[in-house]
């Protein structure tokens, strides 16, 4: 879903990045209330208090979506279902669960926590808005934005269109009532795709009708909402046919393993070319040492090849894409997604025991999606 993200820092034991999206999300936010909203709403003040008050909005939203997935992700850890932290990103945040939750109960309350602690934030900012009378401050004025936002925040998410909050607790209900995930994921991400057209074509009447602006902007969330169901009942289905599947079950056992003394010439000649493969471990006296691929090599002047050796430019285990053999199938895919990597090396945690390459992983699931899926 994300590009390249950045880890800002951790909280309750949950890493938050933020997308490199939200930077412009950012930027939008800054410039909208520093040039439109708070000038318009609160006329008279110095164009300064207005940039400031945006800086405090921007921070504002940040830490409120924050609050928000936070929530999602402490009820979900409270029902036994993994996360792997929190990312902001230009529509907004998301926190990454590793499956799908245990049971609808699960789902309700991890879905509803979100919106819930959005009214309680929303609440507690119109409160602090109230002090600043009937002759408003530049902080009441803020904190007025966004208890406002985190209310709006709050009922947006409660439609019911996966996978937004609301949707998965349509998903939850729908669960509860037939006990089949697959078939309430089925209906809740078709509702979500048929609201994301929904506003898409909204979006398209906005531009047309002259609102070009809020209509793009409409128009991009439909499309990333219907983008998102989509795929959300994509991930489910791959997580339902690749469960059980381990990295043991397809790794290579007959690895290609090259030594650290072998020249970039010869591992060229030798491996590269004569087995096709893009990345090899390296092993001395029966110990994994490291690993080395084409793009180690494309980075050395091909003068250098003959002179320079496997261990220069290796990278080292502690920094190696890895693999242990019980781990599920569908996990050593994602790490293969986030770490950019093309081959994950298989370890006991001191020799190498096979290799495993995204194309081993696809090509089973194209398998099973072929025979399996209806």
């Amino acid at each position: 879903m994300f590009g390249r993200s950045l880890k800002l820092f951790r909280v309750l034991g949950f890493d938050v990045r933020v997308d490199i999206s939200w930077t412009f999300f950012a930027l939008l936010i800054a410039t909208s209330l520093a040039l439109g909203f708070f000038p318009a709403v609160y006329e008279g003040w110095p164009a300064s208090t207005y940039w400031w008050m945006a800086v405090g909005g921007v921070i504002g939203v940040f830490f409120s979506i924050v609050i928000h997935e936070l929530s999602h992700s402490v009820v979900s850890r409270a029902f036994g279902t993994g996360m792997t932290g929190i990312t902001l990103f230009l529509f907004g945040g998301v926190a990454e669960m590793k499956g799908e939750p245990e049971s609808a109960k699960a789902e309700f309350f991890t879905a509803i926590a979100g919106p819930a602690i959005s009214i309680v934030l929303g609440v507690i900012f119109l409160w602090l808005a109230s002090f600043g009378g009937e002759a408003p401050t530049p902080a009441s004025a803020l904190a007025g934005y966004l208890g406002r936002l985190n209310l709006v925040l709050a009922i947006f998410n409660l439609i019911p269109a996966f996978p937004m909050d609301g949707g998965r607790v349509l998903r939850a209900i729908l669960w509860a009532m037939k006990g089949d995930l697959r078939w309430a994921t089925k209906w809740a991400s078709g509702l979500g795709g048929l609201f994301g057209f929904a506003l898409m074509m909204a979006g398209l009447w906005a531009a047309f009708s002259g609102s070009l602006v809020a209509g793009l902007w409409w128009f991009l969330i439909g499309m990333f909402i219907r983008g998102a169901a989509q795929s959300s009942y994509q991930q489910m289905e791959v997580r339902r046919l690749m469960g059980g599947v381990t990295v043991r079950d397809l790794m290579h056992k007959d690895a290609h393993v090259v030594p650290p003394t072998l020249t970039l010439a010869e591992l060229v000649d030798r491996y590269v070319y004569e087995f096709q493969q893009t990345a090899f471990p390296v092993s001395e006296h029966g110990d994994f040492v490291g690993v080395v691929d084409t793009a180690h090599v494309k980075s050395t002047p091909r003068e250098e090849w003959s002179r320079v050796t496997v261990k220069d430019i290796m990278t080292p285990p502690e920094q190696a894409p890895l693999a242990a053999p019980a781990q599920d199938a569908i996990i050593a895919l994602q790490s293969l997604q986030q770490t950019g990597a093309d081959t994950l090396i298989v370890t006991d945690g001191r020799g190498v025991l096979g290799t495993l390459s995204r194309g081993d992983v696809m090509k089973l699931l194209g398998l099973k999606m072929d025979l399996e899926s209806v």
